[in-house]
């Protein structure tokens, strides 16, 4: 009688499982809390859009002022963005992420008790400077847990937070305005005290939950760190196009400048929409609850598009043509507005397009810029690419209200959106030029 020899282990199999053991592992402890933060974070920065259905009228502010308020705040964004984040790596993440959201959480709460366009505009500058640093720097955050080809799905999934910002704030806020008159206070005010609540509660959350890096990881086994912290060294001696430099050599580095320059075709887009479309739709004659969830159709295709094109582009290795052919979406969009006024639904259906190219070219944009930045590079470079690209929307912001009190047509004042968006496409285009496709995913 033989007796069958026992079957060949299998390394590559135990590596594989293990590798989706970890992944899975830190995905369900970081993902769901930061991408709660990042809805609060958008809610916040935006939620003046429906806000200004009220409030323009009960303060005075004319389309000049609100779109220069609107734009105002990403000057104390930028200004502090580069800072914020070379601070984040100083002081870990928890710490500063916590102290990120209870400041903006209490100024955008102080947004409720303005009395007019000086304190609307002072008000603005302190909620960008308050919240300088928490995109990028979660951004930068992520490349500390997650490997390379997984970083377009996980950014995706991450930013996903916008739209569903949109989803879910657009009917929330419609709502909230009815409570005008409650205690003394008006819709308007009220909306903005009951969305910076969850801001300042989820940073103290947010410093007892998050974790600094793979290494203090306790909540991950012995096994699981060290291949995690393996995996994640190995991709940091890679060669990059960005490679040690100092921090000035970073911030004008022609790569990130041109990166910042793409990604504001994106970022001038989001932001002017998110400040402006409750007022494109009301326009239409809806009522503010109308409004609410009318502005939500929009984000919520985006946000299931969002997540499918990140996971294309992890799949296929490609980010080049995943930034272009979004941004060219947002083009065509913006320019058949110019045609159909006064077609509610038509509206909205080009608006889905335009915020479904926004946010579509996310994943795959911060994947490229880290994968083009190396680890010297990336707190610096990342949040460079932020700030400069988010000047996009105090530019984007201020000529839009510019042209709609020139001119009275909302369709006009998206057209400097189109010259971004054209721009960052063609941008992309040529920085891509020859640059090989990073290591595809089996399926």
């Amino acid at each position: 009688m033989t007796i069958a020899a026992a079957p060949p282990s299998h390394p590559a199999a135990a590596d594989r499982a293990l590798e989706a053991r970890v992944m899975r592992r830190v995905f369900w402890r970081l993902m769901p809390f930061l991408l709660f933060a990042y809805l609060i974070c958008y809610i916040d920065r935006v939620n003046v859009g429906f806000a200004s259905l009220q409030m323009n009228k009960a303060l005075g502010l004319d389309p000049k002022i609100y779109g220069l308020g609107a734009g105002i705040f990403f000057l104390g964004y930028f200004i502090l963005e580069v800072p914020s984040n070379l601070a984040l790596e100083r002081f870990g993440a928890r710490t500063w992420i916590a102290r990120i959201m209870i400041t903006w959480g209490l100024i955008s709460g102080a947004m409720a008790f303005i009395g007019g366009s000086t304190s609307f505009l002072v008000m603005r500058v302190l909620l960008g400077a308050a919240e300088a640093g928490f995109f990028p720097g979660v951004i930068l955050y992520l490349t500390y847990w997650f490997p390379a080809e997984q970083r377009a799905r996980i950014v995706g999934i991450f930013m996903v937070a916008i739209p569903a910002a949109g989803l879910i704030g657009s009917p929330l806020s419609g709502a909230i305005l009815s409570l005008d008159g409650a205690l003394g206070y008006a819709g308007w005010q009220w909306v903005f005290l009951l969305e910076a609540a969850p801001a300042v509660l989820g940073g103290i959350v947010a410093f007892v939950w998050l974790t600094d890096r793979p290494t203090s990881a306790s909540w991950l086994a012995a096994d699981e760190r060290d291949w995690l912290i393996a995996k994640l060294d190995a991709e940091r001696r890679r060669a990059t196009a960005v490679p040690h430099l100092s921090l000035w050599q970073v911030l004008a580095n022609p790569y990130v400048l041109v990166l910042a320059l793409v990604y504001s075709g994106a970022a001038g887009a989001s932001s002017a929409l998110a400040l402006w479309q409750p007022q494109i739709l009301k326009s239409f004659g809806l009522s503010n609850i109308e409004t609410g969830f009318v502005n939500a159709i929009p984000y919520g295709i985006a946000a299931v598009l969002m997540v499918i094109w990140g996971r294309r582009s992890d799949r296929s290795g490609e980010r080049v043509w995943h930034n272009a052919i979004p941004l060219s979406w947002i083009v065509i969009a913006l320019l058949c507005t110019l045609f159909v006024q006064g077609q509610l639904w038509i509206m909205v259906a080009l608006l889905a397009v335009v915020l479904s190219g926004t946010y579509a070219c996310k994943g795959p944009f911060w994947a490229l810029s880290s994968e083009m930045l190396g680890p010297a590079a990336a707190a610096a470079g990342l949040a460079q690419i932020n700030a400069l690209g988010n000047l996009a929307g105090f530019v984007t912001n201020y000529l839009l209200g510019w042209i709609k009190d020139e001119t009275g047509s909302f369709a006009l004042s998206l057209m400097p959106i189109v010259v971004l968006s054209a721009a960052g496409m063609i941008a992309v285009l040529l920085i891509g030029r020859g640059r090989p496709r990073t290591v595809a995913l089996s399926t």
